[in-house]
């Protein structure tokens, strides 16, 4: 339905048995996150705590910890919405398919902004230090908003039609911050702030930014939405929330979203930076502290009511998962519209979603080739990674539709099968070096900084991939051991990385030039050296995440009989990932043991979160 408030949501949640009250006093530093995520494991209700340690505001966790209660909060415009974008696909199916598309009409009817003088969320002010101290994780750097939705507008047009709603990490205390006077504000390059940022930094003025929490769902989910720059993420809340957006307008002032739970207000001031971080990230690590810009803040507003919804983010599967899932459902038809040729891309989750793509494409050049390789997918490889959040990817696995039209692309472990079934080591790997990668990927040569790799895969079956270790498999000194992960991925236990004086570990080397191309080991068309392969091989998720996150493809990646020819790298025998944890990686995320232990306290017989997970 389309609810007003968040209130109303919370209400309707309970209702319908889908949220649970917690009305033992719970710390937001690290207790409550720890109930979150393991709340969220066991496929739990959303949480609202009531009695906070230390505020008086009650939090909302879990809101959409399930994908079935993410389509519930929305249930009334999902059908709509998706409606919407098949018509932006293809216009002339409302004239084909009227009835079909018999809600679109009252869904555009509500895609307004309405400008007001008041509003809820206008109706008490309070200081920085009155709001929840959030904080997920033993290392970060202070409390953080998890669920903010910052809003800015484009200094050269300013007003809705160019304004941006994202969802930007913001830490309200800790390391040099004024007390009560400023936060900090963590986003990544491409994002669309940094767009009204630098325009800001070239008019030599503050840039003025809005910080919302809470209010009806659609506008948080909104926030995250990979919508394309110019498409207004307000407009697109008023279609998932079955209203219109109300913004209080005051002269000399940006707007403020009335019907949020709070809204901190302020500016920046585009050439002023302070340290931000450590924070508890999504691949799994901590993104360290680095310079990010200042949020001036020169008010606090929210209603009296206000509750203060937050997520913790983490190795993944975590909440967010939810809204990658429901993203997809809304979004992923478009993607071929946008991408020719393009017929599925997946952000592996498991992954930490931007260090891992698999897609599948057309591969209809030269059809009359006696040899099918991939051309057309070099090429459609290379437009998926130049389109918006998709170019953060480090790895892009892509394979041909046309030799496996029935591949789901989310079944992960048919896909690799796939691809390892047919790749040519020495001509399929395609490398983009010292180039951008995600902000908070630490496996690169430095911050934002490190290489790209794309393996494309075409053709006809051409080697059969071993299901187990046999005993003829033999391994150098110093790798004590194997384990299957997958049906031709072998994970090696390796020594600890120990780089020499010229930065390099000499053990992977000493690996690869232990074999050549026709030794048994070969038959694992994929090796990848871990700290613990024990570990790596127990799940694919563990498998998917220990590759992808702690791996740099231009420095981690060897091969048996390597060569270099006109300057393209390939190998005869195996692949090889380097995947231990190096010197300069993020330290992984790992639980604080009082406070586990405190929680599985209050989940104990008789305890308030007794049943819960």
């Amino acid at each position: 339905m389309g609810y007003r408030s968040l209130q109303q949501c919370v209400a309707d949640l309970e209702l319908s048995r889908q949220l649970v009250r917690i009305d033992a006093e719970i710390d937001p530093r690290l207790e409550m996150a720890e109930i979150q995520r393991r709340v969220y494991q066991a496929q739990g209700p959303a949480l609202l705590f009531t009695r906070v340690k230390g505020c008086r505001f009650p939090m909302l966790g879990n809101l959409f910890g399930t994908l079935d209660r993410t389509r519930f909060l929305f249930r009334d415009s999902l059908e709509a919405v998706r409606h919407l974008v098949e018509l932006k696909i293809d216009p002339s199916q409302l004239a084909r398919r009227p009835w079909r598309y018999r809600d679109v009409p009252q869904t555009l009817w509500t895609m307004w902004v309405r400008k007001v003088r008041k509003g809820p969320v206008s109706e008490c002010q309070t200081t920085l230090d009155q709001l929840p101290p959030l904080q997920s994780w033993p290392r970060d750097g202070g409390p953080f908003i998890t669920l903010p939705q910052v809003y800015t507008e484009h200094p050269d047009q300013p007003g809705f039609a160019k304004s941006n709603l994202g969802m930007y990490r913001v830490q309200i205390s800790g390391n040099d911050y004024l007390p009560n006077r400023e936060v900090g504000l963590h986003y990544q390059i491409h994002r669309s702030i940094g767009v009204h940022h630098a325009a800001a930094i070239r008019r030599g003025e503050k840039l003025r930014v809005n910080i919302f929490v809470g209010g009806p769902p659609a506008m948080t989910l909104s926030a995250v939405m990979p919508l394309p720059e110019g498409l207004s993420e307000l407009l697109f809340a008023a279609a998932l929330g079955r209203r219109g957006i109300r913004m209080i307008c005051e002269p000399g002032r940006l707007p403020v979203w009335a019907d949020a739970d709070f809204c901190i207000s302020g500016t920046i001031d585009p050439r002023r930076t302070k340290p931000e971080g450590p924070f508890g990230d999504h691949l799994g690590y901590y993104s360290l502290a680095h310079e990010f810009p200042v949020l001036e803040v020169d008010r606090v507003w929210h209603r009296k009511d206000a509750i203060w919804p937050f997520t913790v983010v983490g190795r993944p599967p975590q909440e967010d998962t939810a809204f990658g899932e429901i993203i997809h459902e809304i979004t992923g038809p478009i993607i071929p519209t946008v991408l020719a040729g393009v017929k599925g891309v997946h952000a592996v989750d498991a992954a930490g979603v931007h260090p891992l793509l698999l897609a599948i494409g057309s591969e209809r050049y030269v059809p009359y080739a006696a040899e099918r390789r991939p051309q057309e997918l070099l090429t459609i490889a290379n437009a998926i990674l130049g389109q918006g959040q998709l170019s953060l990817a480090k790895y892009l696995w892509i394979i041909a539709q046309e030799d496996a039209p029935e591949l789901d692309i989310h079944h992960i472990d048919e896909f690799f099968r796939h691809v390892l079934e047919r790749v040519d080591w020495q001509r399929d790997l395609h490398f983009q070096t010292r180039t951008t990668i995600d902000t908070l990927d630490y496996s690169g040569s430095g911050f934002n900084e490190g290489s790209k790799l794309v393996v494309a895969a075409a053709g006809p079956k051409r080697r059969e991939l071993p299901t187990e270790v046999t005993g003829d498999l033999r391994l150098p000194p110093g790798f004590p051991g194997a384990k299957l992960c997958l049906p031709g991925v072998l994970a090696v236990q390796a020594p600890r990385y120990v780089p020499d004086s010229n930065g390099v570990d000499p053990a992977v080397e000493s690996f690869c030039g232990a074999f050549r191309a026709g030794d048994p080991l070969n038959a694992f068309p994929l090796i990848v050296l871990v700290d613990d392969c024990e570990f790596t091989a127990r799940t694919l998720n563990n498998w998917l995440w220990v590759t992808f996150t702690r791996s740099n493809p231009a420095a981690d990646i060897s091969g048996i009989e390597a060569s270099t020819v006109q300057k393209h790298w390939g190998c005869r025998g195996s692949l090889v990932i380097d995947a231990r944890i190096k010197p300069h990686h993020a330290p992984p995320l790992v639980e604080d043991p009082a406070v586990v232990r405190r929680v599985e306290e209050l989940a104990g017989p008789g305890g308030p979160l007794h049943g819960l997970f």
